[in-house]
């Protein structure tokens, strides 16, 4: 009997460690439509979530991730994984598969990026980037709600006023993505590389001014100033794709 309660406390210690060392998303679909979120870990961190799911209209997941765990979320439109056809989703797709198993998405897609630090003491970093192109507007919060520790939304969505040389359109012809500059023409300039790998020679072009302009508390290039990073310490965020009022704090709850 005396080995059962010992057995019982040790369990009970394990599982308070674990759980401590836990932070939960709260992934929210408020899009008129079906969602498949998913998630890539960064090298030498684990997949979490079983690296994607299907979100309907309205309906929120809650997952679990290591307290130092490193990584992506996005989310997935169009999707199709009955078909035979290659790829199964319109934006985002991994491979064709429900669950990405560490793979990362197609891009163009919004994505949400995350490093969290390991320490109650610590912020965790994140912040949403369109370096490779937009397909869903999206906040990030703390819960409870703290408008500091907040990223908003999209006051305009870039798919309504895409460029063509940028557009990524489904089969009924219509816009379900935007590509940036980058990604569509692949030029150093654009993708601040090489001779052009710094701030001091990066600048915005017109295509990113465009991105910043619909969303502004994004990533709109990757020199992005000041950058829009958000840092706090909390053990619970929500992840709300097509907030119901695009740039105001009422939409991230």
């Amino acid at each position: 009997m005396k080995s059962l309660q010992v057995a019982a406390v040790l369990l009970l210690l394990f599982f308070g460690h674990s759980v401590a060392h836990m932070v939960t998303f709260y992934v929210h679909n408020k899009c008129p439509f079906p969602i498949w979120p998913a998630t890539a870990p960064n090298t030498g961190h684990p997949v979490i979530a079983n690296g994607g799911f299907y979100l309907p209209p309205g309906q929120m997941q809650r997952f679990e991730a290591p307290w130092t765990w490193n990584g992506r979320i996005w989310a997935r439109t169009g999707c199709n994984f009955n078909s035979n056809w290659q790829p199964a989703c319109e934006t985002g797709d991994c491979d064709g598969r429900l669950q990405c198993n560490g793979l990362i998405g197609i891009p163009p897609a919004t994505l949400v990026q995350v490093a969290l630090q390991g320490d109650k003491g610590k912020p965790n970093f994140y912040d949403v980037s369109l370096v490779d192109g937009y397909n869903l507007p999206v906040s990030v919060t703390t819960r409870p709600f703290s408008p500091k520790c907040t990223i908003g939304s999209c006051s305009k969505n870039p798919n309504n006023f895409c460029p063509q040389e940028l557009q990524v359109v489904n089969k009924n012809g219509e816009v379900v993505a935007c590509k940036s500059a980058c990604l569509a023409f692949d030029i150093d300039s654009f993708c601040c590389r090489n001779e052009f790998g710094t701030p001091e020679k990066c600048k915005p072009s017109v295509y990113s001014k465009m991105f910043k302009d619909a969303c502004p508390s994004y990533y709109s290039y990757a020199f992005d100033m000041p950058p829009p990073m958000v840092n706090c310490a909390s053990k619970d965020y929500v992840i709300t794709f097509c907030p119901s009022a695009w740039g105001t704090d009422q939409a991230y709850i």
